[in-house]
């Protein structure tokens, strides 16, 4: 296992729903640190490292986001089970059976998503899609008592409990949180890359949180950092699996990083998106186009800020986000950063004058 390799490892297996994003956020700082000559929080949570190329040049923001998808407690049953809400977007065909970590004052609990038994269900049951207030979580207590001497309370994050794993000799990257470890990570690669190298500009790598309720943590990180240019560095969706052969876009996983041309929140800025992509041209690099207007990223608050800030997301084609265990290449990592460093490099205030509209 390499560097890169254990760095997506930790980002991973760290738990973090929005909301509850410290332990992530340690694990970040930890590797920006060596990096960088200033870390900043926003009161939220977010964090970034700064690094000056030129002080008189542009303020450029790449981030990801520290939160991943999970629950909160918000009921315990006499019998001593758990309800429970979803933090962020959860489809139930995904969770039942699937270990989760209820994390509380005393430590954490694993637990098992459960229903009513398949062999108790009526005809009619067996073919609607369940609700999440009928599932519960069991901790393996037995009265209200006992999950209460465990520490667990209302208000308890929950977190998918799912192991770092490779396949294909380590091509693809598999587990939890690759939405958005993967952007962290990137981000924390961008600087890396960066070290000892001239830019025309100063670099604030890091990333926000709650963006998977609602890119609340966007606004606030971009109100600490002030940015001229944005890039939300996150994941998108690859259609190469069954069920996808009629889709209207082509994005595969491996076969090069993914540019959103539009989504929910934003449009990306035309002008940067150029750039980009004859970025990649000249590095021999294929993107991948997509316009996903079934959710979006913290870009949707990034170019809101201030009297506008031209944003783009880059991102790696992902499969099963929004479940216990997503897929992702490595080479489509690699090749985006090798992207976004390249990009980063040619972003000087005459690039900034000119792409204003």
């Amino acid at each position: 296992m390499d560097q890169l390799e254990k760095m997506m490892k930790d980002l991973s297996e760290a738990n973090g729903v929005p909301g509850f994003e410290r332990e992530v956020r340690t694990k970040m700082e930890q590797y920006l640190a060596p990096l960088s000559e200033e870390i900043l929080r926003d009161r939220m949570g977010g964090i970034v490292a700064k690094k000056t190329g030129d002080a008189n040049g542009p303020r450029i923001l790449l981030a990801g986001h520290l939160d991943e998808i999970g629950f909160m407690v918000t009921r315990i049953t006499d019998n001593g089970f758990l309800r429970f809400q979803q933090l962020g977007g959860w489809w139930s065909h995904n969770l039942l059976g699937h270990r989760v970590t209820v994390q509380s004052r005393k430590g954490d609990h694993i637990g098992i998503i459960g229903s009513k038994a398949l062999h108790a269900l009526g005809a009619d049951e067996k073919n609607r899609l369940l609700d999440l207030k009928e599932m519960f979580i069991d901790v393996g207590a037995k009265s209200r008592a006992e999950v209460e001497e465990m520490g667990i309370r209302l208000g308890d994050p929950v977190v998918p409990a799912s192991d770092f794993f490779t396949m294909r000799n380590g091509e693809w990257w598999c587990g939890k949180a690759l939405d958005n470890r993967a952007g962290c990570a990137l981000a924390v690669e961008v600087l890396r890359q960066l070290q000892g190298e001239s830019h025309p500009n100063t670099i604030y790598a890091g990333a926000t949180v709650q963006e998977e309720v609602g890119l609340r943590g966007a606004g606030a990180l971009a109100h600490l950092v002030q940015p001229d240019i944005a890039f939300a560095l996150d994941v998108g969706l690859a259609y190469d699996t069954p069920g996808f052969e009629n889709y209207p876009a082509q994005v595969d996983m491996g076969e090069g990083p993914c540019l959103f041309l539009m989504d929910h929140f934003m449009i990306g800025h035309g002008k940067l998106r150029d750039l980009v992509l004859d970025t990649a041209e000249e590095l021999g690099i294929r993107v991948q186009l997509d316009a996903l207007m079934g959710g979006g990223t913290d870009g949707g608050k990034f170019h809101l800020h201030g009297i506008g800030c031209p944003t783009v997301t880059i991102g790696f084609p992902t499969r099963y986000v929004h479940s216990h265990n997503s897929v992702m290449a490595r080479r489509d990592f690699e090749q985006a950063l090798q992207l976004v460093t390249a990009v980063v490099k040619k972003l000087d205030t005459r690039f900034l004058e000119e792409i204003v509209y």
